[in-house]
């Protein structure tokens, strides 16, 4: 866990499958201005994986390393974050006060990854150098591997095992997240980028079943809205920030 910085509220990053604390470095200096930041490297992602590939192991290692905070927190998830996100805060509601979900749902059951890892296993690995990395993927997403990827002499790589997060995404075709996500009571904002990854509807239905949640769709963005949008990102997360930390 990285302490980032800030005072009040403590506030939890939470990174996406393939993602690091570091992909948040471009909102870290803004959200200093709404709490105490905090953001964590997932197992899996530059350190060893749990031992069992399950939503509540990674959820078991994520209340270990958070457990020298002891004020509720403000969850801010994307993706893989967020569900390990919500399922902690439905196994430890009195350790959460709110929570950020974006561009993920609760039911991807039935879908495989296993396309998706074989695009990641063609990746021309090791990258040579930064710029290889921005060709390859393009500005938003080059800079995201960039920060997530280890460097090494020979160049830039993967920080962990593509067969690890195949497993982890693999998960979720075999089952669904709606019995945590229901139970949950804390305030909540729902961010679902315009050409998202979920399955359509399941975001604005989360909102729906939820006694606190908003939803928002931000125009002109896929998966990454932090990265992509990140006006809109912070526009709406910091007015829910302002709500739910003071």
């Amino acid at each position: 866990m990285y302490d980032e910085g800030g005072s009040g509220v403590p506030i939890l990053l939470l990174h996406g499958l393939m993602g690091s604390a570091r992909t948040w470095a471009d909102q870290v200096p803004w959200l200093r201005g709404y709490g105490h930041v905090y953001a964590v490297d997932a197992a899996g992602h530059g350190r060893p994986a749990p031992a069992a590939l399950t939503t509540e192991a990674f959820v078991a290692d994520l209340a270990e390393r958070t457990a020298a905070i002891t004020e509720p927190m403000v969850i801010v998830g994307h993706s893989m974050g967020a569900i390990h996100g919500w399922v902690f805060a439905a196994t430890y509601p009195e350790r959460v006060r709110a929570i950020v979900v974006e561009d993920i749902a609760p039911d991807f059951t039935g879908r495989t990854a296993a396309h998706w890892a074989e695009l990641v296993h063609s990746w021309p690995q090791p990258f040579p150098d930064e710029q290889a990395v921005l060709d390859y993927f393009g500005p938003v997403a080059g800079t995201y591997f960039l920060r997530a990827f280890t460097a090494a002499p020979d160049g830039y790589r993967l920080h962990g095992e593509v067969d690890t997060f195949r497993a982890i995404s693999e998960e979720w075709g075999t089952r669904d997240f709606w019995t945590e996500w229901k139970s949950l009571r804390v305030p909540t904002l729902l961010i679902e980028g315009e050409h998202t990854i979920t399955p359509p509807g399941q975001m604005r239905t989360m909102a729906e079943v939820h006694p606190d949640a908003e939803y928002v769709r931000i125009a002109d963005s896929g998966h990454l809205v932090h990265d992509e949008q990140p006006e809109a990102y912070r526009e709406h997360v910091g007015r829910f920030l302002e709500r739910v930390s003071g």
